[in-house]
């Protein structure tokens, strides 16, 4: 069940990365063509382009955290025996759960204080910004969950698509 939700979660993260992409091209293109062309300018288009790559960047880690693309050292992973691997990746996966959690709240802490802050041009509360460390810290938690359950049940990690080196 776990791992239809993170590929249901995945696959919403993907879309919005999509269309913040989309989003932030059209108003940095506009605001170009704009300046350029006709001595003018799109006035909030620098700052929501701003907030929109600060999503990007937390979805995407998400979305690279789900596909196992982070970089890591497995080294020592590839010289244990099967149950050495699995105890490692069950401490490994606790402590990376820990990361999220601490993460998270400092997260959630930072964005209940920028609530109240406005942003100069758009007016918006600072703290959509950073909703998206809460939105990413969330999400790599529950790859993380996903993982750590996968581990104590005994499954190997699943095999890497990408044509990279796990990890890597």
């Amino acid at each position: 069940m776990i791992d239809r939700l993170a590929a249901g979660l995945l696959r919403g993260a993907e879309w919005l990365l999509a269309l913040a992409l989309l989003v932030m091209l059209g108003m940095v293109f506009g605001n170009v063509v704009l300046r350029y062309g006709f001595d003018s300018g799109i006035t909030v288009s620098e700052e929501l382009s701003r907030v929109l790559f600060v999503w990007v960047t937390f979805l995407g880690a998400v979305a690279v955290m789900h596909r196992g693309g982070h970089l890591g050292f497995d080294l020592l992973m590839r010289a244990l025996p099967p149950a050495g691997r699995r105890v490692t990746r069950i401490l490994a996966c606790l402590v990376m759960l820990l990361c999220c959690g601490v993460f998270l709240w400092g997260a959630w802490v930072q964005t209940a204080m920028n609530m109240s802050n406005a942003a100069p041009i758009t007016g918006l509360p600072l703290g959509y910004a950073y909703a998206a460390a809460v939105v990413g810290a969330a999400g790599m938690g529950l790859v993380v969950i996903r993982d750590l359950l996968r581990a104590i049940a005994g499954h190997e990690p699943p095999p890497q698509h990408d044509g990279a080196e796990p990890g890597a």
